[in-house]
């Protein structure tokens, strides 16, 4: 396959709702396409000490899941230490976090060529950098589509339509969206009678292709053959 060079920033509805194990299961899939993939996860809160270096587990994942020999600080530029929303975890730090120092990272790791960039926010889409500043203001900057990790739970019709509306609010493309449905074995014969009807009712609003349903898997790699990545190639 020919080179793509696309980049896509990936947000979530919310925190805790599988953005990294489905950016993993984007990167495998591309893999398995044959495609160079580059990732990164350029602020994350809820960083433990790995040979004196403050290390995230999903910028890890991402390193693990992306086929260019990243190091890990091209990945994961600014590491904190709490689990806490990042701008309070800076300033606890005594560190400020910045969209243009955020941007400069990232444009300088994407100078290696590859088909497919993916920039992974942290937590949702208006997620506090500073008092002026969100993470939608780095995908601003970097002027990439977006794609929405959607946990497919109570609320979720809620949560994802608000989040497309601000990202379209902020003059940038939805490229696709992926229902996640973790604890989820069989889809067809859920547990939670409105699984599919809550699907259904967001492929109908959100106006942008949904690139796969995925169930409990054990890892991106497996969760990979659940996707289609057709719709972010053209």
């Amino acid at each position: 396959m020919a080179l793509l060079k696309k980049t896509y920033f990936v947000t979530g509805t919310d925190t805790e709702v599988g953005k990294t194990f489905i950016s993993c299961a984007i990167l495998a899939k591309a893999a398995e396409q044959k495609l160079v993939t580059g990732a990164l996860k350029p602020v994350a809160a809820g960083c433990q000490f790995v040979d004196g270096e403050l290390h995230n587990e999903d910028a890890i994942a991402l390193q693990a899941h992306c086929n260019l020999p990243l190091p890990y600080q091209t990945i994961n530029p600014v590491a904190l230490k709490e689990a806490i929303a990042p701008h309070i975890a800076a300033q606890r730090e005594g560190k400020q976090l910045q969209v243009s120092r955020l941007e400069g990272f990232a444009r300088g790791a994407m100078m290696t060529p590859a088909d497919l960039w993916l920039v992974e926010g942290a937590g949702g889409w208006l997620v506090p950098l500073n008092p002026r500043e969100t993470l939608a203001d780095l995908a601003v900057a970097l002027d990439t589509p977006v794609i929405v990790v959607v946990a497919v739970r109570l609320g979720c019709i809620n949560h994802a339509l608000l989040t497309v509306a601000a990202i379209r609010a902020r003059g940038l493309a939805v490229a696709g969206w992926v229902a996640n449905c973790p604890g989820e074995n069989d889809l067809q014969h859920s547990a939670n009678p409105a699984l599919l009807e809550n699907i259904a009712t967001l492929k109908s609003l959100m106006g942008a292709p949904l690139l796969g349903q995925v169930p409990q898997c054990d890892t991106p790699v497996q969760a990979a053959q659940y996707l289609d990545l057709v719709p972010l190639w053209h």
